[in-house]
């Protein structure tokens, strides 16, 4: 865990969420974050922070399904992320 206050972490959190670099990775991420970040436990950020980590290709492709998780990015975070959008969320 990071020592930064929390609240300045998901600030960070949804900046990068939103200047990923692809737009569609703008959008996954960004629109899950501005939902979910205010709930979202030290944990969860630790992972949520890991995951940003991974390159955009692969990363969309996890969250498609089309592509294998490499087991270090298969976290409670990124299926909260597949969920949210398997589920009907905008």
């Amino acid at each position: 865990m990071q020592t930064e206050p929390l609240n300045e972490r998901r600030k960070r959190l949804r900046f990068r969420a939103w200047h990923r670099g692809t737009r569609e990775m703008d959008l996954v991420l960004g629109r899950f974050v501005d939902a979910k970040v205010a709930t979202l436990s030290d944990t969860e950020i630790d992972e949520l922070e890991a995951l940003m980590e991974a390159p955009d290709p692969e990363l969309y492709l996890w969250i498609a399904g089309t592509a294998p998780v490499p087991a270090n990015f298969d976290s409670g975070i990124f299926r909260k992320i597949v969920d949210y959008y398997r589920d009907g969320q905008p």
